[in-house]
């Protein structure tokens, strides 16, 4: 029986446009962003970011450095919160949904702290909510200093949920998290949209 639902932020509960984020980098000053910048896995500077290794003052230090001029804090949250492109409602209510049937319902990101300051605040879901308010749980790579794919993210979420593998479900757009989760014994499922996920999960629960 699935207890636990699992879900990666970026092209699943919104959708996501990496070239919106590198334009706004290059807006900035940093013309090299899309060297750095991928859907799924940062290098560099960036990848250090979302895996706690640096801190976003440091970040924005290092970044000014590569640009040749000082960048600010808000040129680093812009070019970040530039992957956002749509928040459907639909996403939301369907958390809630889960929620309120029972299931324990996490997030699991490689994210950093310029994204998070958007979808921490009121003004994340247009409604004065925060990403709060839909999970029970969340599961930050920066904060948790790991990244997906790597294994050690899964079994901490695991170890923080109490939850067992056989008993999870996580959904993830990306081949390589997906086949990490999978490889612990998780349930996976791989939207390639991030509406798609809905159909995919209720088949799934609904399995005997």
């Amino acid at each position: 029986m699935i207890r636990n639902i699992v879900f990666d932020l970026g092209g699943v509960v919104f959708r996501i446009d990496k070239n919106q984020a590198i334009r706004r980098f290059n807006e900035a000053g940093f013309a090299e962003a899309a060297q750095y910048l991928d859907a799924f896995a940062q290098v560099g500077i960036f990848g250090q970011l979302e895996g706690g290794v640096i801190t976003a003052e440091q970040f924005r230090h290092e970044l000014s450095l590569l640009a040749g001029k000082e960048m600010t804090m808000e040129d680093c949250a812009r070019g970040w919160q530039g992957y956002f492109v749509e928040l459907p409602q639909r996403n939301l209510d369907k958390l809630l949904e889960l929620r309120r049937r029972g299931y324990r319902v996490s997030l699991l990101s490689n994210t950093n702290p310029f994204m998070m300051q958007w979808v921490r605040s009121d003004a994340f879901d247009g409604h004065g909510h925060g990403i709060e308010h839909y999970f029970d749980a969340l599961y930050l790579s920066y904060e948790m200093r790991v990244m997906k794919p790597d294994r050690r993210i899964f079994e901490m979420m695991l170890e923080g949920e109490h939850a067992v593998p056989d008993e999870t479900v996580f959904i993830d757009d990306s081949a390589h998290n997906v086949a990490a989760a999978a490889a612990l014994g998780i349930h996976t499922l791989q939207p390639q949209d991030c509406l798609a996920w809905h159909e995919m999960l209720e088949k799934f629960l609904s399995q005997p």
